[in-house]
């Protein structure tokens, strides 16, 4: 039995309508409930396994999938139904990643349909996320885009608006700790990367998994002129370990202190922290995904998917 969460937004919009009825007429037995305010979805995901919902399908962007990942997490693991996603946001980062398909009818058959895997579920404090956790300037951008701007440029309105806040952009000074490392930085860039884009197709962490146990992350920190910003741009290219203003690392758990408080996104979801801790619950949620997800590393060495 499966229940289609969806976007209150997208209700009544014919295209969907279509799919929930062609999927019916196939055979599928999948319930309808549409949100009409913030938490609604999270609340919804919630009842539904305390009803005994096989498969939910978060029917949205990527912030609908993320309040009902939220749901799901406060269900013991027995009773938390599988997670299937219909992607009908603007930039749909985390559908993209996963290799779903963007087509309504495709995508709502394959969220009905896929077979689950074990994915992992990254927690900010108390706040769960999915795809990616970003903070400095990428959360800037998130945050600072008009949703009419998203609508109409998709994923695109991101990279406009991070044109314009380039010229005057932010560094937020603290302490970062991970297993086995600490520094104090200047941030410009924070991204923990579960899944491996965010912020509307932007690649922040290409290597990422979603059933390694790590957080795939990106520091981009310490810069201050407009020559140091082309070492960096270069330096985000090639992604060292340990550059002069980019690292990259994998760690299970990362922990920020600030000097001031740090802009921050959660699947898109904004929000500003002087400090945060992240940890992840390993193998938390079962996701529908496609045969061959070059997010799920377990696929590779079953011999079943590719990676880069």
């Amino acid at each position: 039995m499966a229940r289609l969460i969806l976007n209150g937004k997208a209700a009544q919009l014919p295209d969907v309508r279509d799919a929930v009825f062609a999927r019916r007429e196939a055979g599928d037995t999948l319930a309808v409930r549409a949100t009409w305010e913030q938490g609604d979805a999270a609340r919804l995901a919630e009842q539904a396994g305390h009803e005994g919902v096989t498969r939910i399908i978060a029917g949205g962007g990527d912030g609908t999938v993320n309040e009902v990942v939220n749901g799901l997490m406060r269900l013991p693991p027995e009773r938390r139904p599988e997670l299937g996603i219909l992607p009908l946001g603007s930039a749909n980062d985390l559908a993209t990643s996963l290799g779903l398909p963007l087509d309504l009818e495709a995508s709502l058959r394959a969220a009905v349909h896929l077979p689950p895997r074990r994915v992992d579920v990254p927690r900010l404090d108390d706040w769960h996320f999915l795809n990616m956790a970003t903070g400095g300037f990428g959360a800037e951008i998130t945050s600072s885009t008009p949703k009419t701007l998203k609508r109409l440029l998709g994923g695109g309105a991101y990279s406009l608006i991070g044109a314009f806040k380039a010229w005057g952009y932010n560094l937020y000074p603290g302490r970062l700790r991970w297993e086995g490392g600490e520094r104090h930085a200047d941030l410009f860039l924070l991204a923990m990367g579960n899944g491996r884009q965010s912020g509307g197709g932007q690649q922040l962490a290409p290597h990422a998994t979603m059933d390694d146990g790590l957080l795939d992350v990106l520091l981009v920190r310490d810069f201050a002129s407009l020559a140091q910003l082309r070492i960096m741009r270069n330096e985000l290219q090639s992604r060292p370990a340990r550059g002069t203003y980019v690292d990259t690392f994998r760690t299970p758990w990362l922990a920020f202190e600030g000097e001031r408080e740090l802009p921050i996104t959660l699947d898109g979801e904004p929000a500003r922290r002087y400090g945060f801790r992240v940890d992840i619950d390993p193998g938390a949620l079962s996701l529908a995904v496609p045969p061959d997800c070059a997010l799920l590393a377990s696929l590779w060495r079953e011999g079943g998917g590719g990676g880069d």
